[in-house]
């Protein structure tokens, strides 16, 4: 990559096809998310739960490609998101609305490494520290300083390893053990697995829809591929995306049962290392295992990459005039800086992915209806509109302090819409006015 042409680090140099749009998507939102939430989704809400959680991830993409479509038209020369924001957004909007996407981000960010600093700890015999060192150093090079162009190259190998693993691990297993047999442990072993009224588990899937749906929203990556996506394969790229997409935390899911199916299990993070030892062929282990530090990896650089471009485009290119060099050097130092905050947080805590998820799930609600709104209009919104993404997720964290469920992530989305619906009318009854005033002038 040339170090004089900045342009090419945040976008790359292309436009993408359908093909190619479809696996740098599938790179971005394969995820430790997507990988530690299986196990933990399966035994909280069974399979219901499980086919849920593949659908509403599909579903989210399906619909943002609508939304997609209109952004691109609208914005044809744009790179990030954070373009967008300044575009449509008064300067303290703006600015509320970088914040955060910077939380959210390191959120994002957090999660992944964390995933990965868990896979670590149960399937390789060194230090937890040194794993996680050499894995952050790895997405430095790849997202951090590599840039659009080696994401783009790393990125088929990414999918490629993906579904060798999620077709032939688990029909390796299908053809050793047979579906009945898995079929009867399942029953006599884990028979609240294949309960098909479970009310929590219909609570969970219409949940996440908010969850899903609002992450994908503000995804900083996502929006990046956006506007390097020719602008006629936009809607068929997600569309096809989110159908691919659903097929992965299905194949999951069949792995883990597969797992199980003998008898009980010790916790939720113990299936993964209990699927090692059930994968007798030394290429399978190799390929599981590859499988889900390339899935983490490559989604943990794609958020760094983002991140690092909206830092310097938009946060230090807003505040200072920088030439190349110095936004090459704002690059290193600022997605350095990320991995060594992550190597230390992730050294610390270990949550549980689902409940981080859903912990922050009130914010991704409450940014649903504001986004849109920014996305549908075509003039410069006042600073209450990306501020109600705040209020509503402020009165949410205030609910879930109290109720400890998904109401709050309800209720986080109902009050942002409801001031952007305020905010809607009021324009409208006042434009009203405004040019009922203007008629009676002329007469």
């Amino acid at each position: 990559m040339k170090k004089d042409d900045y342009q090419l680090y945040i976008s790359g140099a292309i436009k993408l096809s359908v093909s190619f749009g479809v696996v740098s998507l599938l790179s971005r939102w394969v995820t430790g998310n997507t990988i530690l939430s299986s196990p933990e989704t399966l035994v909280k809400y069974g399979l219901i739960g499980g086919i849920g959680y593949s659908l509403v991830g599909a579903l989210s993409a399906i619909l943002f490609g609508f939304f997609a479509k209109k952004v691109q038209d609208h914005h044809p020369n744009q790179q990030t998101i954070g373009d967008v924001m300044k575009q449509k957004l008064t300067p303290s909007g703006y600015w509320f609305m970088i914040i955060l996407l910077f939380l959210t981000s390191f959120h994002s960010l957090f999660i992944q490494a964390m995933g990965a600093g868990i896979l670590i700890h149960m399937i390789f015999p060194i230090p937890h520290f040194i794993g996680i060192l050499l894995f952050l150093i790895f997405c430095f090079f790849i997202g951090g300083v590599g840039g659009m162009q080696r994401l783009h190259k790393v990125a088929g190998v990414n999918v490629s390893l993906i579904f060798a693993a999620v077709i032939i691990i688990p029909v390796y297993f299908f053809i050793q053990e047979g579906v009945y047999p898995v079929y009867d442990g399942i029953k006599l072993y884990h028979p609240y697995l294949l309960y098909v009224k479970n009310s929590d588990a219909i609570w969970f899937i219409f949940t996440a829809i908010f969850v899903f749906f609002g992450q994908i929203l503000i995804d900083r990556a996502t929006w990046q591929r956006i506007f390097i996506l020719k602008k006629e394969k936009v809607r068929i790229t997600f569309t096809l995306t989110g159908l691919i997409w659903a097929t992965i935390p299905l194949a999951l899911t069949s792995l883990l049962m597969i797992t199980i199916f003998g008898g009980g299990f010790e916790d939720i993070y113990t299936l993964f290392f209990e699927l090692v030892n059930k994968i007798q062929s030394t290429v399978l282990i190799a390929l599981f295992v590859v499988f889900c530090f390339s899935s983490i990896a490559s989604a943990l650089s794609a958020e760094l990459h983002a991140t690092t471009s909206l830092f310097v485009k938009n946060v230090m290119n807003m505040l200072f005039v920088l030439t190349n060099d110095e936004k090459w050097k704002y690059t290193y130092i600022f997605s350095g800086a990320i991995c060594l905050c992550l190597l230390v947080i992730v050294s610390i805590l270990t949550p549980k992915t689902l409940t981080l998820l859903f912990f922050t799930g009130n914010i991704y609600a409450a940014v649903i209806c504001p986004i849109l709104y920014i996305i549908l209009s075509k003039s410069v919104l006042p600073f209450i509109i990306p501020f109600s993404s705040f209020i509503g997720a402020a009165g949410g964290f205030v609910l879930l302090m109290s109720t400890q469920d998904f109401k709050a992530i309800w209720l986080s989305f109902a009050i942002s819409a409801f001031i952007c619906f305020i905010v809607f009318v009021y324009k409208i009854v006042t434009r009203k006015n405004t040019t009922d005033l203007l008629g009676k002038s002329l007469k």
